[in-house]
């Protein structure tokens, strides 16, 4: 084996580790509190900590807690407010949710479709890392700078404003600790770690904008002692600990801005390898809280001087362990087709592109003599299969297995949400788990499937359909990681969208338990 070779594999091994990566029920919830609602005015503005900890759910917090291994959170929690049921965005992959989270707005707005999808202007598919195994199949060149550059500096779309942008226009500061979005109006250098510029493929440097305060793993801390937690065996510094060691540090530095977003990644691969139920991943996070927490003093201290945001951004549900059963594979159902090859750029004999996020897809029609309608009519018979969605002029419709039901759905109408969003609904409702009273809209398993779905759909340009799996399954791409015995995540359920929230450090909560809906509450907090 040549030395590039070795270095090249010793790349992708790292970027799968470094990169991105991805991401329960809730039937035994803590008690929720009485809030004032987010219009209160806000509590002489405190600096507002925002930790995001990936595939946090109710039930295995709930656990931990009663275990005594969340320590942490359960002070936040006895001080302040608990939420089991925020909604995640979809597909309920990190990119997109991490997104929503930033910008406010659905996928349709902000251009981030997922965790890898088929850009028809680049004609090619965007991969922001999804396992090494699919990582090898392609150019880990474009791997890294989709992830590390293209999400960020192209594919978010400029329109859409980042909470790091609107507060710096507003004047005031943020900070960004190895949150995967982070855009921002202050340009930093990102220094691309040795083992991949002895490829010769990749940049020393990379400049990129962010928040004032910004930290990303191995190409940027803000505390030079948190170089030790960049080792190869911790992941670059796609870990917990460097997370609350360069949190602490802005801290301790008396530098801490109006808003400070910090992500815990470590939990979302236990919860994928060991399932829903494990409880190490909560342990981990919470003891890097504790650092966060301890920089203040003492815990009352860190309750009295910040606001304290804990939240999860998507859930898991649990992977059933038998691989046959478990799997679905999407290409024998379109046998009839030529589908695009991982490997190579789409040609144009291609008929069919396949994106698969888990237990979600997007099935592009790349050859316009294809039928988006024929493509269904073949998916449907996979009864393993939970939504099939495509858009139809106006409309999104909505189909599932082969009894033929249809729903077909809009903006704008008569029928009201519990969100306020209005609607123009036809056919089945319950295909997608919603009840109607008069004109009003609840909905079931699926938790606000109509903007979420609405997002996806318009979320960038192409004609394509949507798939999501029941639960216990999992799609199965050319060479995309797979889950059995563990967890995984992207669909719309409610088992793979609903997470948990503390707050603490103010008596306001956020107009809506949504992550959409979190932006706009911190700017109130910050702003008054």
């Amino acid at each position: 084996m040549k030395i590039n070779d070795k270095i090249s594999i010793f790349v992708v091994i790292g970027l799968s580790l470094l990169i991105i990566g991805c991401r329960a029920d809730s039937s035994q919830q803590l008690n929720e509190q009485n809030v004032k609602s987010h219009s209160a005015a806000n509590q002489n503005a405190k600096p507002v900590i925002f930790i995001l900890i990936d595939s946090l759910m109710d039930k295995p917090l709930h656990d931990a807690i009663q275990e005594g291994r969340a320590p942490a959170m359960q002070y936040l929690l006895k001080n302040g407010q608990y939420f089991p049921q925020v909604v995640s965005s979809f597909p309920t992959m990190s990119v997109t949710i991490d997104s929503t989270l930033l910008t406010g707005t659905y996928a349709d707005r902000h251009h981030v479709p997922g965790l890898v999808w088929y850009s028809g202007k680049e004609n090619r598919m965007i991969f922001y890392g999804n396992g090494a195994k699919e990582a090898l199949k392609i150019d880990q060149m474009q791997v890294f700078m989709d992830a590390i550059y293209q999400l960020n500096q192209v594919q978010l779309n400029k329109k859409t404003k980042t909470i790091h942008e609107e507060l710096a226009e507003k004047g005031k500061e943020s900070a960004s600790i190895n949150a995967i979005v982070f855009r921002g109006k202050t340009e930093h250098i990102l220094n691309v770690p040795r083992f991949m510029t002895y490829s010769k493929r990749f940049p020393e440097q990379l400049k990129i904008t962010g928040p004032k305060w910004f930290s990303y793993a191995a190409f940027a801390q803000l505390d030079l002692k948190n170089s030790w937690n960049t080792l190869m065996w911790k992941k670059y510094g796609m870990n917990d600990e460097f997370s609350a060691q360069d949190t602490a540090f802005l801290i301790n530095q008396k530098k801490l801005p109006n808003v400070t977003i910090t992500y815990f990644p470590e939990n979302d691969n236990l919860v994928h390898r060991k399932g829903t139920a494990q409880l190490d991943g909560i342990k981990k996070a919470d003891q890097a809280l504790q650092v966060v927490l301890n920089a203040f003093g003492s815990w009352e201290q860190a309750v009295k001087n910040a606001t304290w945001i804990v939240m999860g951004d998507s859930a898991q549900s649990a992977v059933y362990d038998d691989r046959q059963a478990a799997t679905i594979e999407i290409r024998p159902l379109l046998n009839r087709y030529r589908i695009a090859k991982l490997n190579q750029a789409v040609r144009t004999e291609d008929q069919i592109v396949i994106s698969t996020n888990e237990r979600m897809a997007y099935v592009y029609a790349v050859d316009a003599n294809v039928q988006l309608a024929d493509v269904v009519k073949l998916l449907q018979n996979e009864d393993k299969l939970d939504i099939i969605a495509m858009k139809d002029d106006k409309n999104v419709r909505v189909t599932a297995g082969k009894n033929g039901n249809m729903f077909s759905y809009r903006p704008g109408g008569n029928y009201i949400d519990e969100y306020g969003q209005s609607w123009s609904l036809s056919g089945e409702p319950g295909l997608v788990d919603i009840t109607l009273n008069n004109n009003r809209i609840k909905y079931g398993m699926y938790p606000d499937v109509l903007a979420r779905l609405f997002g996806a759909m318009h979320s960038h340009e192409g004609r394509y359909i949507v798939i999501t799996v029941k639960p216990g399954y999992e799609l199965v791409g050319e060479s995309s990681p797979t889950h059995i015995g563990g967890g995984a995540h992207g669909s719309l359920h409610e088992k793979d969208s609903l997470v948990p929230l503390i707050i603490s450090g103010t008596n306001t909560r956020p107009k809506t338990l949504r992550i959409v809906d979190i932006k706009d509450w911190i700017l109130q907090l910050v702003n008054g």
